[in-house]
């Protein structure tokens, strides 16, 4: 007999017989609740023979039986009242489980959000994905009809979605776009390495999501609940129904603050702050700004994150800082990397390591921050260098610049789009869904093993604008991303190594050496970094204009 467990209270399972009730009783299970009707398989017991073996166990039981493939509202209400009446934990059952496990999910829907039921589900081996709307819905059977539909609807209005939606507007005019995302505000998140290091405010980094839609394009200020691409369909918090003939998914990635324990109860204070959240960078700089001695933990979780560069960019601007005050001297500066080295492509390496060597940072690999105790100044690591037994450490800390760990949206992780890791499956070079055909995917939520970096999507756009457009027109893919990716590392103020590359590491320069040489530091990058790039951003990237970012034909190979 095998039940899977949903909740602490309530597990399913497939057909059980008789001589199962003891197991299940052994497994601690209080009552029963049978979905399955009588008579539906030769070999099934019926429910009298259930009952009769589980009061003999001293076990309840109840009975709601549902017709396969037909859970209906009432279905529901009876499986809640039986709940309610059962003690706990309770084994419900069917032929598969599945009739139970959705029973569970229609009845919880008024109390979890969608991707939890989801995610509770999938985890016991049942997806629910397809009745995700009814969930949406409270439960309840809902409409078929959708409440609006577009051409193209993109799911994301971070760079991502809006670069593609102008580079889309600009192609074809006439097509009807909607953006869907639930934010007010849009932040230059590049930035914020910078209000860190003191060289940006914060207010200038953030501007209203309302200025920057573009012209023609329909914000719909709402949150995603799920996804049902087999009927065109994306459902929003609310159980309003979104439908579409081709579809864009572009929301970024979710930061895990609570992956480590006690972290989120002392952000902001203690000592400890992050450059990847708009209202904790001031504070980085403000610690910076007042430390004069004492240890100093800059931490990286292990890949993938959002510009891998940025966690050793607050290193080197905070040390720099110190460097220029005199201070650095008394302050221990440890870099706590989960990974094993300092930055993906060695090209890189060398620049980094003489500023390391300058700061006289302390390069610590494999340790992965697991908790803070944010009131007594105290870290602890998992320490899991290669073959060797994992071991805890802690650390003492006067300030520490987290870096938290990242995963898709917990609506993406869930839905039919993702790959088995949670990300949205896409083909690397076209950025077209494996499964879906009109579906398309770029930015941090994508599966292609490139770096997660504002310059992708700079990239990417117009790659799944131009492919989006030949497919309209009853066309094959046209462009290709090449994996590009840029990350600007602040080594200094005053100074940048302009790490520029694509798949597989290969050197991806924009500029010529006498120009920008990416592998050493420059002023020259970092001039284009202050300077130049917000403007580029907010004036040319989210507005459609492809500069420098030209789609690339795709290449196809033709057998010889």
């Amino acid at each position: 007999m095998d039940s899977n467990k949903i909740t602490d209270k309530v597990s399913v399972a497939p057909q059980i017989a008789v001589n199962d009730i003891e197991t299940i009783k052994a497994a601690g299970f209080k009552a029963i609740i049978c979905n399955r009707p009588d008579g539906e398989g030769a070999d099934q017991p019926t429910f009298e023979e259930i009952q009769k073996a589980a009061r003999e166990a001293g076990l309840e039981a109840a009975y709601v039986p549902v017709q396969s493939g037909k859970v209906t509202d009432k279905n529901v209400e009876e499986f809640g009242a039986a709940l309610k009446e059962l003690p706990r934990p309770v084994l419900a059952y069917c032929r598969t489980g599945t009739r139970s496990a959705t029973l569970w999910s229609l009845h919880e829907a008024v109390k979890r959000p969608l991707p939890e039921i989801l995610a509770a589900t999938k985890s016991a081996g049942y997806d629910m994905n397809g009745v995700a709307r009814r969930i949406a819905n409270g439960g309840r059977t809902p409409t078929e009809t959708g409440d609006a539909k577009y051409d193209v609807v993109i799911v994301g209005a971070g760079a991502g979605g809006i670069a593609t939606a102008s580079s889309l507007i600009s192609r074809k005019s006439d097509l009807s776009v909607a953006i869907i995302d639930p934010s007010d505000v849009h932040y230059y998140q590049p930035g914020w390495t910078f209000v860190g290091g003191g060289v940006f405010q914060a207010r200038d980094t953030a501007k209203t999501m309302a200025s920057l839609i573009p012209q023609g394009v329909k914000w719909i200020n709402a949150a995603v609940a799920a996804f049902e691409p087999k009927n065109n369909a994306v459902i929003l918090d609310g159980c309003r129904v979104i439908k579409y003939d081709r579809l864009v998914v572009a929301p970024g990635l979710k930061l895990d603050w609570d992956a480590v324990e006690g972290l989120s109860d002392t952000l902001g204070r203690n000592g400890v702050t992050s450059n990847y959240r708009y209202d904790l960078a001031p504070y980085t700089w403000q610690l910076v700004q007042e430390m004069k001695e004492g240890c100093a933990l800059f931490t990286q979780p292990p890949m993938p994150i959002k510009c891998a560069g940025a966690p050793q960019k607050a290193m080197y601007l905070s040390a720099d800082a110190w460097y220029r005050r005199g201070v650095l001297k008394d302050i221990d500066v440890q870099f706590m990397n989960a990974g094993g080295v300092l930055f993906g492509v060695k090209e890189y390496v060398p620049a980094l390591m003489e500023y390391v060597k300058k700061y006289d940072a302390t390069l610590n690999f494999f340790q992965n921050l697991v908790s803070v105790d944010g009131d007594a100044k105290k870290a602890t690591f998992k320490v899991a260098k290669p073959d060797t037994e994992p071991e805890m450490v802690t650390v003492d800390f006067d300030m520490m610049h987290v870096c938290p760990p990242q995963t898709a949206p917990d609506f993406i992780r869930v839905s039919p789009l993702a790959d088995a890791a949670g990300w949205v499956d896409v083909d690397q070079a076209t950025l077209r869904h494996k499964t879906f055909d009109n579906i398309w995917s770029l930015g941090d939520v994508m599966n292609a093993p490139n770096a997660k970096t504002m310059a992708a999507a700079r990239k990417q756009a117009p790659t799944v604008a131009e492919n989006i457009c030949a497919d309209i027109d009853g066309g094959s893919p046209v462009a290709q991303y090449d994996g590009y990716g840029s990350c600007p590392l602040t080594v200094e103020r005053g100074k940048i190594v302009l790490a520029e590359f694509g798949y597989g590491g290969a050197l991806k320069p924009s500029f010529p050496k006498f120009v920008i040489d990416g592998t050493k530091p420059s002023r020259a990058a970092w001039f284009l970094k202050e300077k130049m790039l917000p403007s580029i951003y907010w004036q040319g990237m989210l507005k459609g204009k492809e500069w420098m970012a030209k789609p690339e034909d795709l290449k196809v190979e033709t057998a010889k």
